[in-house]
């Protein structure tokens, strides 16, 4: 097993802050402490927290994009890119749970430039699944729907479950995953598609379990 470098022994460190106090009220001191450095030390590594922040965003950004990629490699039918779609989404999410929660609840923390360029990276992420949909709407596969709010509908519920999952709950990752996939499927091939109510009720119920 490779070597843990210091700067990933303080990106760990800052993950695990960051998920449990919030990117505001967690402090370089805490950081530099859990990572056993000195605070000056830390600035050798990261030249402030926001640039922690922004190395943690980007990276699960770039890795969500390539883990998307493989998942649709080498799959043409539109049902199956969307099934596997999904399926990786959700898979990912509750896998890096911590980072997920924290790229979705900490955008506010970036500077101008660093938002803009993990907004970029996002949309080009959600381009892909609307391109999938509206395929799969031009071949009578899915419903006729809006591409982008479909895309907004699909994403925002399957990224929810980094606020809710519990890795020792009743259900595995790949459990979890298979039943949005084919809740996903069901709604894309009904005229009415994915509602808000819909999409509430699911995330309630995913809660409780």
């Amino acid at each position: 097993m490779p070597a843990v470098s210091m700067k990933d022994t303080i990106r760990q460190a800052a993950i695990d802050l960051f998920y449990r106090k919030g990117y505001f009220a967690a402090s370089i001191s805490e950081i530099a402490a859990a990572s056993g450095i000195r605070k000056a030390s830390l600035y050798h590594h990261y030249e402030s927290k926001e640039a922690l922040l922004f190395a943690i965003l980007k990276e699960t950004m770039d890795d969500l994009m390539a883990h998307l990629e493989a998942c649709l490699k080498g799959i043409e039918e539109i049902e199956a890119r969307m099934r596997a779609a999904v399926r990786g989404h959700v898979q990912f999410h509750l896998r890096r749970q911590k980072e997920n929660f924290i790229a979705n609840s900490e955008l506010r923390g970036l500077t101008e430039a660093h938002y803009q360029a993990v907004v970029h990276r996002r949309d080009a992420y959600e381009r892909v699944f609307q391109e999938i949909i509206g395929t799969g709407r031009r071949q009578g596969v899915f419903a006729p729907g809006d591409d982008k709010i479909l895309s907004y509908a699909i994403l925002t519920l399957c990224t929810a479950g980094a606020s809710w999952f519990k890795p020792d709950g009743r259900l595995s990752v790949d459990e979890i995953a298979e039943i949005y996939e084919n809740f996903i499927i069901s709604g894309l091939k009904r005229a009415e598609g994915i509602t808000g109510a819909v999409i509430a009720d699911v995330s309630a119920s995913a809660v409780r379990a």
